[in-house]
């Protein structure tokens, strides 16, 4: 028999709260975060590293993977999970997203969508029900609905005819996905910054019912503070007995934010993506080591991370690889910042459950202010 998908409820302190996802595929410790592995990569990471990190599940994505190597390909060599070594679960998007903001000459109607590939320029079509296949042959455990995602700021009427497409979309997805034990889907609740749109987008998905509720439409440059003031609400628009994901969130503190105010999940590219480009992440702030400032400077980048950059390699070190372009520079620094962020989410974990969150947030803060260690 199929293990089933379920949702615990540990431990709340204020709006905060500690859950565990169970999945056939392993358990999801809530807080969580997913880091992105867009092309069944996480860049510059082996699966076992990002795993060593405390990462209990990755983000894919339906766009990239449909485009190159095609979902059809990935089904007959076993999988998403065989095709890139990881055992753990996978949660795919549903690639709507970067088909509004990645793909050329796209066409909109009630069916989906038609677009020109970033790649090639060949020509797709993407709907709630093709995404739903899609998924299936990549095999995830986490199944996102097909939906539209405006950029803001946009009208309350445009938000209001793009969020009740993504209703309908919502309905036909959950059609499509049918019976598939073990497999959980999520429904994403659209709204821009309007709570009567939020509410009544929470209630369409209440209604026909899913295993998860996403809040989407949201880090698309609405700013940190009108995203604060939707998940003010938002959160309290869905069932307390699922889980709930922000989706592209985000920076350490937009992180911090969105948990206090009851978000579970949550995924972005910026720890990866920021190791590359020398923007580090640490527990006193960014630190950038392509300064000068780094050149001769002997210490870690943090001496109470555990990671290989911090306990084998000094910041003279990271700045110099990093200068001469070496490769182990992104691997290393993306390594770093995906420990800073799952060792982020296990001290909101651990002081969710000893009903310590507000006095772990405030020391999160007051550490981050004080800045990076000074110079040598």
């Amino acid at each position: 028999m199929v293990k089933k998908f379920q949702f615990e409820l540990l431990a709340t302190d204020g709006a905060a709260r500690h859950g565990l996802i169970s999945t056939p595929r392993g358990d999801i410790r809530t807080p969580a975060f997913m880091p992105v592995g867009t092309a069944a990569t996480v860049k510059a990471m082996m699966p076992e590293s990002v795993r060593d990190t405390g990462a209990d599940i990755l983000l894919g994505n339906t766009y990239h993977l449909m485009l190159r190597p095609g979902a059809e390909r990935i089904d007959r060599l076993g999988g998403l999970h065989r095709f890139m070594n990881w055992a753990r679960p996978i949660l795919t998007d549903s690639g709507g997203f970067q088909v509004m903001s990645l793909a050329g000459l796209r066409k909109l109607t009630e069916a989906g969508v038609t677009f020109k590939s970033h790649i090639d320029g060949s020509k797709h079509e993407l709907t709630p029900e093709r995404s739903m296949e899609i998924q299936r042959l990549l095999g995830s455990n986490i199944v996102m609905c097909f939906d539209e995602c405006p950029a803001l700021p946009a009208s309350d009427e445009a938000v209001a005819e793009s969020m009740r497409l993504s209703m309908r979309w919502a309905a036909r997805s959950k059609e499509a996905f049918g019976d598939r034990p073990g497999h959980a889907l999520f429904g994403i609740m659209q709204g821009g910054v309007t709570p009567e749109l939020r509410e009544e987008s929470a209630a369409a998905l209440r209604d026909i019912g899913f295993d998860g509720y996403a809040i989407g439409g949201l880090a698309v440059g609405e700013g940190q503070e009108a995203m604060f003031g939707v998940l003010d609400y938002a959160c309290g628009f869905l069932p307390e007995d699922r889980p709930r994901y922000l989706m592209g969130v985000g920076k350490p503190d937009d992180i911090v934010g969105a948990v206090k105010r009851g978000v579970d999940m949550m995924d972005c590219v910026l720890p990866s993506r920021s190791g590359r480009t020398g923007q580090v992440f640490t527990r006193r702030g960014v630190v950038n080591i392509k300064n000068a400032r780094h050149s001769e400077d002997p210490r870690p980048l943090d001496e109470q991370c555990r990671c290989p950059a911090c306990r084998n390699y000094s910041r003279a070190y990271l700045h110099h690889v990093f200068r001469a372009q070496e490769m182990i520079s992104g691997m290393l620094l993306t390594w770093h910042n995906l420990q800073y962020y799952q060792d982020l989410m296990a001290g909101m974990r651990d002081a969710i459950a000893e009903k310590q969150f507000a006095a772990w947030e405030a020391a999160f803060h007051q550490t981050r202010v004080e800045g990076d260690i000074e110079p040598i």
